[in-house]
């Protein structure tokens, strides 16, 4: 099986160097408009070779690891491919993707999240062994064609990857509460640290608590700002539910109600007992 990845990044670049290690994949193939991505994965042999974009379209399977927006933009240069071809992206929403993607190749398309990632970004950041025992999510899979669903379900079952089934919508809605609010929050957390506090101090006294909640905002703006956008309806309710329990808490803690604080805290230490 030769496989063609679009986006040598931290996801596209990972995928690939655990692809490689697949008895069933004869060559992964990267594709990539950055010079510089194009040389890293080369140097650090994250894929076979850079190719042309009608190689990538000539490839048993397409891997589609950039931002919605590349993703929506470069489905509709892929409406030529063969009817066996399986294109499946990894964008972090789904619903604009699928809703975007051209009938003529809709049965080549599976959308997936592989729920995975680090806060670092692009060629360098690369690792094996990223997407092993993570989360994918597979969307509106019965819309994709037999072949196209079956190859999917091989290569993130090989990659070692938990697979669970949902509608575009559902994960959109999912993913904001779980994925794209924390980081919200992360980024708002940091500025409101550097704002109010010297570089000596948050050095002094930032330990791992703090450390651990603002990790996400080292994430790529370029990412997330259209992650934002592609799901700005569910973000904005999940930020204001978020809003109004810490408004909660404050309203607790103004008025010294401190058996209401500690019941906050209780119920929220109820999380742990999900992954425990």
């Amino acid at each position: 099986m030769k496989i063609a990845i679009i986006g040598l990044g931290l996801m596209g670049g990972s995928l690939a160097l655990s692809l490689k290690k697949q008895k069933y994949v004869s060559s992964v193939l990267g594709y990539d408009h950055n010079k510089e991505h194009q040389s890293i994965a080369i140097e650090r042999n994250l894929v076979d070779a850079i190719v042309d974009f009608n190689t990538v379209k000539s490839s048993d399977v397409i891997i589609l690891a950039i931002p919605v927006n590349g993703i929506i933009s470069v489905l509709q240069e892929l409406k030529d491919i063969p009817k066996t071809t399986t294109i499946i992206d990894l964008g972090g929403t789904k619903e604009i993707i699928v809703n975007a993607i051209p009938q003529e190749i809709r049965q080549n398309f599976v959308a997936a999240h592989p729920m995975t990632g680090t806060e670092y970004f692009g060629p360098n950041a690369a690792i094996e062994g990223l997407y092993k025992d993570k989360v994918v999510v597979l969307c509106d899979l019965e819309e994709s064609g037999d072949l196209q669903a079956k190859t999917a379900k091989k290569i993130f079952k090989s990659l070692g990857m938990k697979k669970y089934f949902m509608k575009a919508h559902e994960h959109d809605r999912h993913a904001a509460f779980i994925s794209h609010m924390p980081h919200a929050i992360a980024y708002s957390l940091a500025n409101t640290v550097m704002k109010q506090e010297n570089r000596e101090n948050i050095l002094a006294l930032a330990a791992g608590g703090f450390r651990s909640m603002s990790r996400l905002a080292k994430s790529s703006p370029y990412m997330w700002e259209d992650i934002f956008k592609q799901n700005k309806g569910n973000i904005l309710e999940a930020i204001e539910l978020f809003e109004d329990e810490l408004s909660r808490l404050k309203q607790d803690i103004q008025d010294e109600n401190w058996n209401g604080v500690h019941k906050k805290m209780e119920d929220g230490n109820e999380l742990y007992n999900i992954f425990s």
